[in-house]
């Protein structure tokens, strides 16, 4: 044994693909090494954004609804993963990181089987045919953020390769949209999932220190708000 036998290993962030009938795990994908920066975007889906903004009366919007959202907030998530066959000796690569490239580009593409039927229904004459359809994919980041998501970018960029060509060492710019309540119909089990990562926000806001006024250079009164 080890002197660092004690030491925790560190939770892996990852994307986990779900078949949305079942609610059973269909691949779930490990990233090499957890990014490290994320750029999260939130953009608030409010009620109230035609509203006049220069006092004047002219503004298109219904001033009743400046404080209401009309759903939630917009959520975005941008972040560099790394590939590195050349750190992971014990493992063996034979065609270098292109099964974890392969495996990622098949987050944004359909397979041959959809393909080929979706081809097949267009000899027959259907007149309409339907999107077809992916897996439910999930983000992880610990266990307080685990949320449906979409890839929306995802740019590769491979730095090193093997005498065979091999790709060995890869960095992606992985674009994602946080899929909510607005994007996915009722009872989706997305939607529940969202729902809960939801509701993990809300526990965490809750359990964080309120300030005081004083500490702004305000008393009660100055903003109306009577007994604090």
């Amino acid at each position: 044994m080890t002197r660092y036998a004690d030491i925790p290993k560190p939770i892996r962030s990852g994307i986990v693909l779900v078949d949305p009938e079942r609610g059973t795990p269909q691949r779930i994908i490990i990233l090499q090494f957890n990014p490290d920066t994320l750029e999260r975007s939130l953009s608030p889906q409010s009620a109230g954004d035609q509203a006049d903004s220069g006092g004047g009366g002219s503004g298109s919007g219904d001033k009743n609804e400046a404080l209401r959202l009309k759903g939630p907030a917009q959520e975005t998530w941008k972040f560099t993963a790394e590939i590195d066959a050349t750190d992971q000796f014990e493992v063996a690569a034979p065609d270098g990181i292109h099964p974890q490239l392969a495996t990622l580009e098949m987050l944004v593409q359909p397979t041959t089987a959809k393909l080929r039927d979706a081809m097949r229904l267009s000899k027959k004459g259907t007149i309409e045919i339907s999107p077809i359809e992916m897996p439910l994919t999930l983000f992880t980041w610990g266990s307080k953020r685990v949320m449906p998501v979409r890839i929306t970018e995802l740019s590769i960029n491979e730095s090193a390769f093997d005498v065979n060509l091999n790709p060995i060492r890869a960095s992606l710019s992985i674009g994602l949209k946080v899929l909510t309540v607005s994007d996915l119909p009722a009872g989706h089990r997305g939607a529940e999932l969202y729902l809960a990562h939801l509701a993990q926000k809300e526990r965490l806001a809750a359990a964080a220190r309120g300030g005081a006024l004083s500490a702004l250079g305000l008393k009660s009164g100055d903003i109306g708000l009577g007994r604090v």
